[in-house]
């Protein structure tokens, strides 16, 4: 299985930062961005990117870009 990079953004720093967390619970080979801007990025696998989609808009985020495989 491939990788998937998400990009997305939250109405707070608040938001974002709960984001991350959750994302590297759900074992994210990267989590990025500027949290203070409510931005991040997040690289997960394939087989967990609908869990990561659904947890960003769960929090109040929305994804940015298209999503690449890598």
């Amino acid at each position: 299985m491939g990788v998937i990079e998400i990009q997305a953004s939250f109405g707070n720093e608040v938001e974002a930062q709960e984001a991350a967390r959750k994302l590297q619970a759900l074992r994210a080979a990267e989590v990025g961005g500027h949290s203070e801007y409510g931005s991040l990025t997040a690289t997960v696998d394939e087989a967990v990117a609908d869990r990561a989609l659904h947890l960003i808009r769960q929090l109040g985020g929305s994804v940015d870009s298209d999503i690449s495989m890598n």
